[in-house]
């Protein structure tokens, strides 16, 4: 017969307690090692490139439209520096979802991504192949 005893939890009665002003210097030594000047790293700005274009983009798109973005099918350096982002946006879910409703939006954004326009340029069901 299986019979169920009763067991605390917690640290074992001979464990030595943590000692906290240790853990607070070590970790006041390993910051200063990663400071260091032999370890100085370069801190760059970060980068405005084409994932975050696609990123601006996408979430701009969806604000305006409301409808969710699938995906980013292309990405270039417009004529006045900015972005130019073809986004793909799922207009119409259905069952089964290859007949599912989607649309290529072209979003022109700025130099600092911001959304200058937008335009649909396709609509095609999900599952269609180019022509």
């Amino acid at each position: 017969m299986y019979r169920e005893t009763y067991r605390p939890t917690g640290p074992p009665q001979d464990a030595a307690p943590l000692n906290l002003t240790r853990l607070g210097a070590m970790a006041d030594q390993r910051s200063a090692r990663a400071t260091s000047p032999t370890r100085a790293r370069k801190k760059t700005a970060p980068k405005k490139g084409p994932e975050h274009a696609a990123r601006a983009a996408c979430q701009s798109l969806e604000g305006l439209i409301g409808h969710r973005a699938e995906g980013v099918s292309a990405v270039r350096r417009s004529d006045d520096d900015g972005w130019c982002v073809v986004v793909d946006v799922l207009e119409v879910p259905r069952i089964p979802d290859t007949t599912s409703l989607l649309a290529s939006y072209e979003v022109q954004l700025d130099k600092a991504g911001e959304l200058q326009e937008y335009r649909r340029v396709r609509r095609y069901r999900r599952g269609a192949a180019d022509e």
